[in-house]
């Protein structure tokens, strides 16, 4: 007996049923053919569960002690993933899996158990990135610590989950290696994982330290790591900060690894996501040239996908970019393109939290309700509360609404969780908050630092001249618009995001006198 006094096999690798294999050792739905089968990992649970105890009826307090054992769910979700494992499995007509009217469900398919396979078989990628949280050493002597040590690899796992494009081993996998010493490129053959999260928790007296780093399986090669020390008598709280931090770094530092490794595939082999990949990477640092070239890759990526919908709404932003900055041939179309864009990726994934912020972003541009679209970062947020991304575009729509203090708070979120990859221009969001509070010595140090990290985005020349204006620092002003106008023929903005009258009056007050300097030392003709 196992969970919650619900029958589980300890010795058994897979399930087969019906042209699947439930996977134990990978975590994953496959086909018989090897094709993975995305499925949530509630949804994972709950059919393993289901699958566990063929041809038996279980009712809803069961799978909920099993599946959710420290949290009572509603009968909602327990719906959901019984319709989420549905749609994996192509079972309309509920022959695989079946309601019993106010009773439970049962799997009433045949199931084969696949006992364990030799160690040495490797497992094939899926398509996604792919991560194996291992479990963390107890370093500290004391066994009783390894409860403290497997929670913190649990609330860890938890957190990865909610990262929607990232593909999680689940915990029975990853603490087959428990005890073990390993090596994590054979870690990445056997559980077919592109990454590996590995840490250590030592104690000393009542303080804890825990240390946690990410590697590349294939290559060995160590992505980030970091260490956290905290009191024992926190052990709760440690655990929940350090599974935040660990997420919220991992994220981008993922997504740049996936991106270093798209651009070395061929162009001839490339599929929806390695387009998209290839895409972000031209994104960032912003210039004409690159936006240009961005948006034709995600367009390419939707031609291939239409129901892709971050590609959706990265080429949303592409186009507000393009009107933004001047650089759109044609601003009306690309106006509607941002708009269409933007609602059809809400429209084919609007549970996915980046696909939420960057159409809120784009809509919010083009003038939707500066209220609504907070509400889709905040949906976005609730989802992944360590989406690095989300907070900055958050911080965004919160300076757009005329709550510079809120902004600058949220984008200082964001540059917690991600201190090295920066998917936004955080220091320019945080100057303008700042010039908007008529925080000038500041606002100043903010955009200058900006305009180093990224020197061809418009947007920032334009709050950096109307700051120096501000100053009475014309001549300052004066050269700032001479480099905006190398950049953009543009120097006024083409939208005014900013909600508050006195926000964009002290923006278009800046811009005038900065302007009317630069005009008054031209050379007379």
């Amino acid at each position: 007996m196992g969970r919650a006094g619900v029958s589980t096999a300890s010795a058994v690798a897979a399930y087969r049923f019906e042209g699947f294999v439930l996977d134990l050792m990978r975590g994953a739905l496959l086909t018989t053919t090897g094709e993975e089968v995305p499925l949530r990992r509630q949804a994972f649970e709950l059919l393993r569960l289901l699958v566990e105890n063929a041809g038996r009826l279980l009712d809803r307090d069961t799978i909920n002690q099993a599946v959710w054992p420290d949290v009572t769910v509603s009968d909602d979700s327990i719906t959901q993933c019984v319709r989420d494992i549905r749609r994996a499995l192509g079972d309309e007509t509920q022959s695989i899996l079946k309601t019993v009217p106010r009773r439970g469900y049962l799997v009433a398919a045949k199931v084969a158990i696949v006992r364990d396979q030799p160690t040495a078989m490797p497992v094939s990628l899926p398509d996604r990135p792919s991560i194996a949280v291992l479990p963390f050493a107890n370093l500290s002597g004391d066994p009783e610590q390894d409860y403290f040590a497997d929670g913190m690899v649990e609330e860890i796992i938890t957190a990865l989950s909610r990262i929607q494009w990232l593909f999680i081993i689940a915990r029975n996998s990853s603490f087959t290696y428990k005890d073990h010493a390993v090596d994590v490129k054979q870690v990445g053959r056997e559980l077919g994982v592109r990454y590996v999260l590995e840490g250590s928790v030592r104690k000393s007296g009542s303080r804890l330290r825990i240390t946690a780093q990410l590697i590349e399986a294939e290559t060995g090669a160590h992505l980030w790591a970091d260490r956290f020390d905290g009191e024992l008598q926190d052990v709760f709280d440690l655990q929940d900060k350090v599974a935040s931090s660990v997420a919220g770094v991992i994220e981008p530092a993922v997504q740049v690894a996936e991106t270093r490794r798209s651009a070395t595939r061929p162009t001839t082999d490339l599929g929806t996501y390695d387009l998209y990949l290839r895409s972000l990477a031209t994104f960032f640092p912003i210039s004409k040239e690159r936006i240009i070239e961005a948006v034709a890759l995600f367009e390419q990526a939707i031609a291939i996908d239409p129901h892709f919908g971050p590609a959706h709404s990265w080429a949303a932003l592409c186009h507000q970019r393009l009107v933004s900055d001047g650089w759109a041939t044609d601003p009306e179309l690309s106006r509607r393109r941002s708009i269409e864009r933007a609602r059809r990726a809400l429209d084919v994934s609007g549970s996915d939290p980046a696909v939420l912020v960057n159409a809120a972003s784009a809509l919010a541009y083009f003038g939707e309700d500066i209220g609504a679209m907070i509400g889709l970062a905040e949906r976005a947020l609730a989802l992944n509360a360590n989406f690095a991304r989300g907070w900055f575009i958050s911080g965004v729509l919160r300076l757009w609404g005329g709550y510079p203090d809120i902004a600058i708070r949220h984008v200082e979120s964001m540059l917690r969780l991600s201190p090295r990859e920066r998917l936004g221009q955080p220091l320019a969001t945080i100057g303008t908050a700042q010039l908007f509070k008529r925080e000038f010595d500041a606002a100043l140090a903010s955009l200058l630092l900006s305009i180093h990290d990224q020197p061809g985005s418009p947007g920032t020349y334009r709050m950096l001249a109307a700051c120096y204006a501000h100053m009475g620092r014309l001549d300052e002003a004066r050269s700032v618009i001479a480099e905006l106008r190398s950049i953009t023929s543009q120097v006024m903005p083409a939208h005014l995001p900013w909600r508050n009258t006195d926000h964009r009056e002290l923006v278009l007050s800046g811009l005038r006198l900065a302007v009317n300097a630069a005009q008054c030392s031209e050379p007379m003709t």
